[in-house]
């Protein structure tokens, strides 16, 4: 297993789980890579250096403004802006933005560099470093599991993550301090519904969760919608 090189003062000691998914897993069209995140890892730097990670199971892709079919509810359809200029870059990295100014979410950019697109992270199931997260989030260490990441500013509260400190980072480095995973988490059934939380670009089915997981933030629905069995969950 690798070992997430020294950042700043701090010296991670930790071994990290799986294999760091490369680039070209993320130089796709965001419909196409955000089913394939689920089972995957989102491992952070916690604090002191100890590895904190969850298994991605539940995402939305968000399409660029390239594409035929408009997708309103993606910051970057009209272009791009300071806010939303990781998204133009490279694909595999973290963008981060606040809602009511209080809260994050976070995202991985998609697409080849200039067109745009991501995927936005809705929920984890915890994996490592489970206290810290629950701390974070300032629940005991004996709340409910799925309170601690279940919903995309819970998420980001409970890895820590803020625009500040992880907007543009790349997630297919070795030397950052958050990165994606791939642990050999095993092909399972997925469903697929429309976007929640939005009031634009409702109907465009780009939600995606593992059926029947209990870490999926927003089950209203999601037994009645369609299904697929996931690709393998290697990375391609």
């Amino acid at each position: 297993m690798e070992k997430i090189a020294q950042i700043g003062v701090k010296n991670v000691a930790n071994e990290l789980p799986g294999r760091l998914i490369p680039r070209k897993f993320f130089a796709k069209p965001p419909q196409f890579v955000a089913p394939r995140l689920l089972g995957k890892l989102l491992v952070a730097e916690g604090e002191g250096g100890r590895v904190l990670a969850g298994r991605i199971v539940e995402v939305e892709a968000y399409l660029g403004p390239h594409n035929e079919q408009p997708d309103p509810a993606a910051h970057a359809h009209r272009g791009p802006t300071p806010r939303n200029r990781v998204l133009f870059g490279p694909a595999g990295h973290a963008y981060l933005y606040s809602i009511y100014g209080l809260y994050y979410c976070m995202n991985v950019s998609c697409e080849q560099e200039g067109l745009a697109g991501c995927v936005l992270l809705r929920a984890l199931e915890p994996v490592m470093g489970i206290a810290e997260m629950a701390r974070n989030r300032g629940l005991s260490e004996n709340a409910p599991l799925k309170m601690i990441a279940s919903g995309p500013s819970r998420l980001c509260l409970a890895l820590g993550l803020t625009r500040l400190l992880h907007n543009g980072l790349d997630v297919t480095s070795g030397t950052s301090p958050l990165q994606v995973r791939d642990d050999g988490f095993p092909e399972a059934e997925i469903v697929i519904t429309p976007r929640i939380g939005i009031t634009r670009g409702v109907d465009l089915p780009l939600r995606f969760a593992l059926r029947g997981h209990a870490h999926v933030s927003g089950p209203k629905g999601l037994e009645a919608a369609s299904t697929k069995c996931r690709r393998k969950s290697s990375v391609e």
